[in-house]
């Protein structure tokens, strides 16, 4: 949009941090630096403190749902071992000359890069960093009028395990300690400054007035959607300017740098002696929560057995050693004042300059230049995506069956994994006289975040099918959100999904081709409405996200007197045991096909829980739900491990779908088929890409396509959910207490390859748009035979 293609973006990298503290090259950044090993996947000690759902990572991820509504269509995009990753750009940046670093999250990326490019530190001229609270500045007034300071400093929330803290700093304490006193002159914008300059009911009127670009409109929009859905009436008191008056106040700095004592136009400055504390006193304890010095005779990055590193580490949102009534007492990512020696000289904004223009009715000087600058006719964004086509149009495309008789209405419940959507791919193209598919789950306590909704919605609306339901299910497992607030949870079980190469990264972004689908005009959105439970209605409630709960109902609703469900699992059951457990909704399923457990033959799939040999990932991720629907009276047909095993050649499937007729859908399986193959072949990070093309076996046998030789057999079993971490998720044969479930026991593998190639290569219930390049040209061609007004929607 901004015509910045020259830009480089670093993310990730598959290095990692060896038990003796040897940092290898390209760590990711995924973990905090303290609990960084040789894997992606771990633990979310810091990470926690932010929500997963709405209002915290899905609406970051999907920027609240204007991400595709409005950026155009870029040609990069993520690929899978080509993507430069963080550490290499910021080595080819730094290495070019002096330069300035600008931090507004998690330090983690360039605390690495210090630390394992000390050669490099000279060219690094000045940090800028968002983040931090020194001193409370949240002045209140009690009952007998005089102010007193607030008890809490930071903004974490819930408030009573650390009231110190701010999320960026928060987030790798350890990493910010290293960036502080790195001998890098740095200037701190906090909380203490931040707080000072809210987004005020003035400054969004005028901002509503003023969108002559579209990165004005961009921001505005977000804005709005933001307000719209806040959750108490405080939005202006409450959501601050943070990152952007940040580059705001570093941006005068360095026009004024001939000052020294950092004179701007938007704050006032200070020089303070601070450290980020990243463990609490007493020092030298030794109670397991420290991994600098927990097990290792010689502490990690040299750090001092009794020093200020070496205390209780805070161990999440519901650490006992925290958790203090009222306030509590880790100060983690705290940046604290002190006198003491272990401190850095830094300049701290303190607070937020008035408006030089005293009759302004924009009270700050930070907000005129702000609007000055978003709207201004230099260097602005080319377009959006309505201005990027000639012919843009947003239609819904659903399929009209007719008189044609509807099969068994069935409802997938899916995690997003790369099975899942070869899986949809096969469903959708069974004639709907077999199967009518009347809604999709997303389950989001598997292999995706809840933002990858969206490319199920671009899946449906390739194949014709944007009359078809999608559901957003909960962001945690059972007994993983915090009891306090339960937008933020624990992550027990999802940590063992690898955040880079082979696991969310890649999940997200279907290996990097769902950019070449086409966009569908149905997205996640953050819209909602107050019958809906929200606190006041956004400009299109119809636009609402539906949860699974949702879906569920209205698919009940809709069914024939008589008629029942049958379910496909292909992910954790996280939503298939809360409509188990919701009022007379299992005598409303026919059955269950659940694709995952593991019984014998082999071990398990849970290669980043190595003491854990049993488990398989679908039962491991949510064990609680598991454990639950095995104690249920559902019927259950088992499609466990060991037979998806038999089916997972990926040569063999290439070898039919490359006989078959070359549909859209065929093509477009057959990209994804290659690519985890060749994934497989070329990283180690990549060794378990067969676990996906197993997915797709519970679709086939949903089908009941008697010529596959299948063969069914019947046992008892029991889902372990608690006690020790090497066996939850594990499935074990229990005659007196388990439950009677339908196992595959047999498929004929070779008849199975030709079935799929054959299926998605038939003409009927193809795909109406093949991908992202025909809708493309579509939208660059004027429709014969219509007179259609530029951008018109349909």
């Amino acid at each position: 949009m901004m015509d910045r293609d020259d830009v480089p973006v670093g993310v990730g990298g598959e290095g990692g941090i060896l038990p003796n503290g040897t940092i290898l090259p390209n760590v990711g950044g995924y973990q905090a630096i303290i609990d960084q090993g040789m894997s992606t996947a771990g633990e979310c000690r810091y990470r926690q403190a932010i929500p997963l759902a709405q209002r915290g990572r899905l609406d970051v991820n999907s920027n609240y749902g204007l991400r595709k509504a409005f950026l155009p269509q870029g040609s990069r995009r993520y690929t899978p071992l080509q993507q430069p990753t963080a550490q290499q750009v910021m080595i080819d940046a730094v290495s070019s000359g002096p330069i300035t670093v600008f931090l507004m999250g998690a330090h983690t990326n360039f605390a690495i890069f210090l630390m394992n490019n000390p050669h490099l530190k000279k060219n690094v001229k000045h940090i800028y960093a968002m983040g931090g609270s020194v001193r409370s500045n949240c002045l209140k007034n009690d009952s007998s009028g005089n102010s007193g300071e607030c008890s809490q400093i930071g903004n974490l929330y819930p408030q009573d395990c650390n009231p110190y803290a701010e999320f960026n700093i928060f987030s790798d304490p350890f990493a910010a300690y290293k960036v502080l006193h790195s001998g890098i002159p740095v200037t701190l914008i906090p909380l203490d400054a931040t707080n000072t300059i809210p987004l005020s009911k003035s400054f969004f009127k005028e901002f509503q007035r003023r969108q002559n670009t579209y990165e004005a409109k961009y921001c505005f929009r977000a804005l709005k959607v933001i307000r719209d859905t806040w959750l108490s009436d405080q939005f202006h008191e409450q959501y601050c300017m943070w990152d952007s008056f940040m580059v705001g106040v570093a941006l005068s700095i360095m026009r004024n740098s001939h000052n020294h004592d950092g004179e701007n136009e938007f704050a006032e400055m200070q020089y303070m002696n601070i450290t980020v504390v990243t463990s609490n006193q007493p020092y030298g304890t030794l109670d397991g929560s420290n991994p600098l010095i927990k097990g290792n005779s010689i502490p990690k990055f040299n750090v001092q057995k009794n020093g200020v590193h070496s205390g209780h580490v805070q161990m999440g949102m519901q650490d006992p050693f925290c958790l203090q009534k009222g306030k509590g007492k880790c100060q983690d990512g705290y940046t604290k004042e002190d006198t003491g020696e272990d401190t850095a000289r830094v300049l701290v904004a303190t607070k937020a300059k008035p408006n030089n223009d005293s009759g302004n009715s924009l009270g700050k000087e930070f907000y005129k230049s702000f609007l000055h600058v978003i709207n201004s006719p230099e260097r602005p964004g080319r377009f959006d995506i309505r201005r990027q086509y000639p012919f843009y149009m947003e239609v819904l495309y659903k399929p009209d069956f007719g008189k044609k008789m509807r099969g068994k209405p069935v409802v997938f419940d899916m995690d997003m994994s790369a099975g899942d959507f070869l899986a949809l791919l096969y469903l959708l193209k069974l004639p709907v006289e077999l199967i009518n598919l009347k809604g999709i789950l997303i389950s989001s306590t598997g292999w995706a975040t809840p933002a990858t909704i969206d490319v199920v919605y671009d899946v449906l609306h390739m194949m014709g099918r944007d009359d078809i339901p999608v559901g957003l299910g909960e962001a945690f497992a059972v007994g993983q959100a915090n009891p306090a607030f339960a937008a933020i949870g624990d992550c027990k079980y999802s940590k063992a999904i690898p955040h880079g190469s082979g696991g969310y990264l890649d999940s997200d972004t279907l290996y990097g081709l769902a950019r070449g689908l086409p966009r569908s005009p149905r997205r996640y959105t953050a819209e909602n409405c107050v019958k809906c439970g929200a606190p006041r209605d956004t400009d299109n409630p119809e636009l609402r996200q539906p949860s699974a709960k949702d879906v569920w109902k209205s698919i009940v609703e809709s069914l024939d007197p008589g008629s029942k469900i049958t379910m496909l699992t292909n992910g954790p059951l996280t939503n298939l045991v809360q409509i188990i457990l919701s009022q007379n909704a299992s005598s409303l399923i026919q059955g269950v096909y659940i694709v995952g457990g593991h019984i014998g033959y082999g071990k398990g799939d849970l290669f980043t829980v190595p003491s854990n040999e049993y488990a398989e990932f679908n039962m491991f991720l949510d064990p609680l739900a598991a454990k639950e629907v095995f104690t249920s009276s559902v019927d259950i047909t088992l499609v466990p491990l060991w037979m998806q095993r038999r089916v997972a050649s990926f040569r063999k499937i290439l070898n039919r779908m490359n006989a078959t007729t070359q549909t859209p859908e065929v093509v477009f399986a057959q990209r994804l088929l290659l690519r985890l193959w060749r994934l497989q072949q070329e990283h180690y990070r990549y060794h378990h890409m067969d676990i996906f093309l197993g997915e797709i076996l519970g679709a086939v046998i949903l089908s009941g396509n008697r010529h596959l030789n299948q063969t069914f057999a019947s046992k008892s079993l029991k889902v372990m959910a608690d006690g020790d971490i090497t066996k939850i998720g594990s499935m074990i044969i229990d005659e007196e207490q388990g439950k009677q479930v339908t196992v595959l026991e047999n498929i004929n593998p070779e008849t199975y390859y030709d079935h799929f190639a054959r299926v998605l290569g038939d003409y009927r219930q193809s795909a109406v748009l093949g991908s992202f390049l025909e809708q493309e040209r579509m939208w660059n061609t004027k429709p014969e035979n219509m007179n259609i007004d530029h951008n018109q929607q349909l």
